[in-house]
């Protein structure tokens, strides 16, 4: 299986603002400059996340994107189904395929089985990672947020 840019830098790029941000407003071109994003790019990624409940945005000066809920509570398979559509590995494991048309073999292919229990396992990896994870593991790496540099006050 693989995921998408979509999915693969829309986790990046939520992962940069959980670390960097918190539940705070950032903007697109923070984000683009720190993980190597196009900001027209992410942009669009960021419409899907809008649409899921995971972001939110404000207007203005001090405006910019920030996450909708707290970092423990938004989880690589939250961010991976709204930038894919779904966690699926194949479609004909749908329920109801999206383009309408069912498997032929529906409930008599013993390979289907397969999918839906890879799928299954990965899900439950997916649901227990959230941004939270994401950036106590990159504390444990040593990483810098860039929210500490910004943070100094001149007299």
């Amino acid at each position: 299986m693989r995921l998408s840019t979509k999915s693969r830098y829309g986790l990046r790029a939520l992962f940069d603002m959980a670390y960097n941000a918190g539940t705070q407003p950032t903007q697109v071109k923070d984000i683009s400059r720190r993980q190597d994003i196009s900001p027209r790019y992410l942009e669009q990624i960021f419409q899907s996340f809008k649409k899921a409940g995971i972001l939110k945005s404000k207007k203005g000066p001090q405006g910019g994107y920030f996450l909708a809920r707290k970092p423990d509570q938004i989880t690589v398979k939250d961010i991976v189904a709204a930038a894919e559509g779904d966690t699926l590995l194949v479609s004909c494991t749908a329920p109801k395929p999206k383009s309408g048309k069912g498997c032929n073999l529906a409930g008599q292919c013993v390979t289907q089985t397969v999918w839906q229990e890879a799928a299954e396992i990965l899900g439950d990896y997916y649901s227990s990672i959230t941004l939270q994870t994401l950036c106590n593991r990159a504390d444990d790496m040593g990483f810098k947020r860039e929210s500490d540099e910004h943070l100094m006050y001149y007299i």
